[in-house]
């Protein structure tokens, strides 16, 4: 089965269930495949829905926290329990330690030095962990082990 009709069978079982939250963040992540579909006249697979639900996430988590810093807890707690309905689509993310151990070995091969190397590690990185690890992370872990 894949991504798309297990999301499309979980809004199915959503609406049985009258849990109209998930139903409705559901059907915005159905309707961001369509609009993607539409736009790029494309059929989508397993790779592209999972970078569009990372999209969705990284959406909600900025909202979440503009809504946070404007004091708006209500809001931020409707965001951050949609990042929790989408979290079960996406590949498990690398725990700290992984990501550290999987960037080592990346700088390692593309024969980086210091934090002038940083964009070949990034460019490497980005594919290579694509899907497991956030952007932000990936960044992050990169400035602390080539510093």
């Amino acid at each position: 089965m894949s991504l798309r009709e297990k999301i499309s069978e979980d809004v199915k079982e959503a609406m049985k269930a009258k849990d109209t939250k998930k139903r409705d963040a559901l059907r915005l992540l159905m309707s961001a495949f369509k609009q993607i579909e539409v736009d790029e006249r494309k059929e989508l697979n397993d790779e592209d829905i999972i970078k569009i639900i990372q999209t969705q996430v990284k959406r909600r988590d900025d909202a979440a926290s503009q809504f946070k810093s404007a004091g708006r807890n209500d809001l931020v707690q409707i965001e951050l329990d949609e990042i929790a309905i989408y979290m079960p689509y996406l590949p498990k993310q690398l725990s700290d330690d992984e990501l550290s151990s999987a960037l080592k070995k990346i700088i390692s091969r593309v024969g980086a030095t210091s934090a002038k190397d940083m964009g070949k590690v990034m460019g490497t990185a980005s594919k290579e962990l694509s899907g497991v690890a956030d952007g932000k992370r990936v960044s992050e872990c990169v400035k602390t082990l080539l510093s």
